[in-house]
């Protein structure tokens, strides 16, 4: 029977920590923040929506927040977006699940434009039925849930026969909303305790023990 497996893309299909946390750096640094090591602020920045960092982290305010992303993308939209890497294994994941007659769906709260930019750059973005993302405003379609929404409306797909697969809680908790099944990757950045505490039905240490568990 053919199901519709949603994917988040940091964390999950590739690795973007170098990429994004070098361009909050620069963000940052416009505000005299100076950070001497970027990627200490994965576990911050990598996932969620850019203005929550900003916001809860380093106390901006909601305007000072979109200011910064306006910053950081002068770096991210040059250099940081192709300072990343693809996970081992997952070229071959959505081979598989296509062979088999699956619907795959990117759902990210990364920006449309630089998710389809990077699933390009990885040879991954013809695996995709539909490859959605938020808005490049950061305000109209920016969270997880908003994001899952669109992308389940534009495929067709049915909650009963689909899943949702990220790293961290907001994928799982955006998969719950909505009654999909939900798989959470511990091979990114979310922890075990974050995953367990969304409510993950399933989690995968590694690539390789998310391709069992999809394809079986």
């Amino acid at each position: 029977m053919k199901k519709t497996f949603f994917f988040d893309l940091d964390g999950t299909l590739t690795d973007p920590a170098e990429g994004i946390t070098r361009a909050v750096a620069h963000a940052l640094s416009c505000y005299g923040i100076h950070v001497p090591e970027p990627l200490s602020l994965a576990g911050r920045f990598v996932g969620p929506p850019l203005t929550e960092g900003f916001q809860q982290y380093y106390g901006f305010s909601e305007e000072e927040s979109y200011r910064a992303i306006d910053r950081f993308r002068e770096y991210f939209r040059e250099k940081g977006i192709f300072e990343n890497r693809l996970y081992e294994g997952i070229p071959e994941l959505l081979e598989s699940l296509k062979r088999q007659g699956h619907a795959v769906v990117l759902a990210t709260s990364k920006p449309v434009e630089f998710a389809h930019r990077i699933l390009k750059h990885f040879d991954l973005f013809s695996y995709f039925d539909f490859a959605g993302g938020a808005t490049m405003d950061e305000r109209s379609r920016v969270s997880k849930e908003q994001v899952l929404a669109y992308a389940m409306e534009a495929s067709g797909a049915e909650a009963s026969r689909s899943l949702m697969i990220g790293d961290r809680d907001l994928d799982i908790l955006a998969g719950k909303a909505f009654s999909l099944s939900t798989v959470g990757v511990l091979y990114g950045y979310g922890s075990h305790e974050e995953l367990t505490a969304a409510g993950a039905d399933v989690l995968c240490e590694t690539v390789g023990a998310l391709t069992e568990v999809l394809l079986s």
